[in-house]
């Protein structure tokens, strides 16, 4: 949804360099401010999007920088972070091996070895635009003491992608292209995010139909898939899971307005074991930090 006020709000405590809810605590500041900020304003008139201009958005704990050539995290990614670390919760195995799809800026590997030093993180990205953000971002958190993730340059749906990690993977998190073709999108999105992060064929789904034969072989009996989709297939999403008798516990979830946002599911521990459905509330994040085009990340 729109929100003026907030983007101002942000744009000024990001030029001011304190928290949006201590502005009113700023003294006077110079004219040169004033006139950088007037310049924000009219970049953001034009429809750029917030985290361009300032240079970084936020995912958990961290903040990722972000600009021309990535696709900028979604709040409602924060919910499959969320899921994602509660899961790591419950595995005995050291490290956890992690495996993030479509990473992008890196946002929610680097988010999760941030949460998780134990883990091991593996990161995937075709785009290289965006892995080079990814990298940098890699690079930064790696000097900040978090514990560096390993990127890998590919197509989630190639099927001989990573094969060293058949049946190793603990948890695979997957933010892929998921917006059908033609849908109506906001300047922010249209105009801005690179393409081959956003659309997904037709139905949104080809990406995630060959991606889900990839997760099956690199899930571990017991290991777990978290993969945010369109509001408009999250059903089609869950079939598509439900089709393979390797997972069990499909389970779709919402995001915050209650819109179907992802799907996870887990390996089963026998592969004559059959598929089983359950309904589930959105995990608890942390949603508190405003973003100027809510819609999928990459």
């Amino acid at each position: 949804m729109p929100s003026p006020r907030v983007d101002a709000e942000l744009l000024a405590s990001h030029l001011v360099g304190v928290e949006r809810g201590r502005l009113g605590l700023v003294p006077l500041v110079e004219p040169q401010v004033i006139e950088a900020y007037r310049k924000t304003i009219e970049q953001r008139a034009k429809r750029i999007p917030l985290q361009y201009i300032t240079g970084t958005s936020a995912l958990g704990n961290i903040d990722v920088e972000v600009g021309p050539g990535v696709f900028v995290p979604r709040p409602e990614t924060e919910l499959l972070l969320g899921w994602a670390l509660a899961f790591i919760e419950g595995i005995d195995r050291k490290p956890p091996v992690v495996l993030d799809l479509c990473t992008g800026s890196g946002a929610l590997a680097l988010a999760i070895a941030n949460a998780r030093p134990d883990a091991q993180v593996h990161a995937v990205e075709l785009d290289p635009s965006a892995l080079a953000w990814a990298r940098r971002n890699a690079d930064f958190r790696a000097e900040r003491g978090d514990t560096p993730i390993l990127l890998h340059h590919g197509d989630v749906t190639d099927r001989s992608l990573l094969t060293e990690l058949d049946g190793l993977v603990d948890v695979v998190v997957a933010n892929p292209p998921y917006i059908p073709e033609g849908a109506d999108l906001e300047p922010e999105v249209i105009d801005h995010d690179p393409h081959v992060a956003l659309f997904g064929g037709v139905d949104g789904l080809s990406v995630i139909d060959p991606m889900i034969n990839n997760v099956a072989r690199w899930l571990r009996p017991g290991g777990g898939v978290g993969i945010e989709h369109d509001d408009s297939h999250g059903d089609r999403v869950v079939a598509l899971l439900e089709g393979r008798r390797v997972f069990t516990d499909v389970t779709p979830h919402p995001d915050l307005s209650g819109r179907p946002r992802f799907v996870v599911a887990s390996r089963a521990l026998s592969s004559h074991r059959a598929p089983c459905r359950r309904s589930a509330e959105s995990v608890p994040a942390d949603t508190g930090r405003a973003f100027s085009h809510p819609l999928r990340a990459e």
